[in-house]
């Protein structure tokens, strides 16, 4: 069964940092795009992050661009999303996802198989 589980989600003051993690079971992440999105209430869902199986290509939304990164450990069979000084506008549910086809885009609709979804709240 292919799955991905999310982690590492939390309260977080303004400005501070934390380390998402996407792991996968079930398939070989590194044959696959990855991605990273976020839904906050009210609003639809936005890809974040992203990157490439083939060549390790990144790309990062215009709002956290600078702020976040997208690293892979393979051996791990892990992504995770760095997340330095964060927002208040940050907050929102994550969840990350993989794309069989390579596609290399970060919309949603690529992307075949999703995780859960894990809460990020960023107050003071």
């Amino acid at each position: 069964q292919l799955q991905l589980v999310e982690s590492g989600g939390g309260l977080v003051q303004p400005g501070g940092s934390l380390r998402l993690s996407c792991v996968a079971s079930g398939f070989i992440l590194d044959y696959y795009d990855i991605g990273w999105f976020r839904q906050a209430p009210g609003k639809e869902r936005e890809g974040v992050s992203c990157i490439s199986s083939s060549d390790g290509h990144t790309y990062y939304s215009d709002s956290v661009k600078g702020r976040f990164t997208i690293p892979r450990d393979n051996a791990k069979n892990t992504v995770y999303l760095q997340m330095n000084s964060l927002k208040p506008e940050d907050t929102a549910v994550y969840y990350c996802a993989a794309d069989s086809l390579q596609r290399n885009s970060p919309e949603s609709m690529y992307y075949d198989y999703w995780g859960q979804g894990t809460q990020v709240t960023v107050s003071s």
